[in-house]
């Protein structure tokens, strides 16, 4: 309903955050200016008045500006099939495939030595078939596990308390874990897919606060019932061959 407009280099998007941020962050139409011609819409009016500052820094020369590459997030309940989809479609593109929650055990594990499950997890059963130890052996043994509770610096507790109990990651944690995706390689100039991130509403404020905007973002939808039929079968058959070890072991010791 308007006369076409001249659009700067980045169309629609920030010239300011792709240039320092390399992000495609939406610019707004409150933010505007004029430049040769040309409009340039901006993310916030700070940007704005950077770019009038000094927009030679901002505009194409003698190439076209540069693209990021692409990022993806990729989001859905539990059993969705989230890991399986990434997998492909960063083979299929070229790009980084990231699970959030095997990136926080890789961080952890040198000092737990062994994976962290949530406490209703099933695996935490496992610890009922081991074989009793003295009460000396029991004493020596927890010591050590304390000392080694003791030596997890204080982001590494936050991400065990993450993964065992579902606690929020602070900003200053996720500052030291996410940023690094967009800001150094091999991520900055190859890009990625997130899977599993975010996951609530603070960490999705806690992206656009940052400035951490995706390409595309999508959601996986999938019925109630169709996730129980993949999931169920197989947890209940490994449930039970469990209870059946543990029955046998239990035998043994009697």
């Amino acid at each position: 309903k308007q006369k076409k407009r001249h659009m700067g280099d980045t169309n629609h998007f920030c010239p300011v955050s792709l240039k320092e941020h390399f992000v495609l962050r939406p610019g707004l139409h409150e933010h505007a200016a004029k430049y040769k011609e040309k409009i340039y819409y901006f993310s916030t009016s700070e940007y704005r008045d950077k770019f009038l500052k000094s927009p030679e820094e901002y505009v194409a020369h003698n190439q076209p500006i540069q693209a990021p590459p692409l990022r993806v997030y990729l989001l859905g309940t539990r059993g969705a099939g989230k890991t399986t989809c990434a997998r492909q479609i960063a083979d299929k593109l070229g790009i980084f495939h990231i699970q959030f929650e095997d990136y926080l055990q890789e961080l952890i594990l040198p000092k737990t030595k062994k994976k962290i499950w949530p406490h209703f997890g099933e695996e935490q059963e496992e610890d009922d078939n081991k074989i009793p130890i003295l009460s000396e052996e029991l004493e020596v043994s927890s010591t050590e596990k304390s000392k080694q509770e003791e030596e997890l610096t204080d982001k590494e507790k936050a991400i065990k308390a993450n993964l065992m109990d579902d606690k929020e990651l602070p900003p200053e944690v996720l500052d030291n874990i996410v940023l690094d995706w967009w800001k150094k390689e091999p991520f900055w100039s190859t890009g990625f897919i997130l899977d599993g991130f975010p996951r609530t509403v603070d960490e999705a404020k806690y992206l656009s606060e940052r400035g951490l905007y995706p390409d595309v973002a999508v959601y996986i939808q999938v019925e109630e019932s169709d996730i129980l039929d993949r999931l169920f079968p197989p947890r209940l058959k490994k449930w039970k061959d469990k209870k059946h070890k543990k029955i046998e072991y239990k035998k043994k010791l009697k």
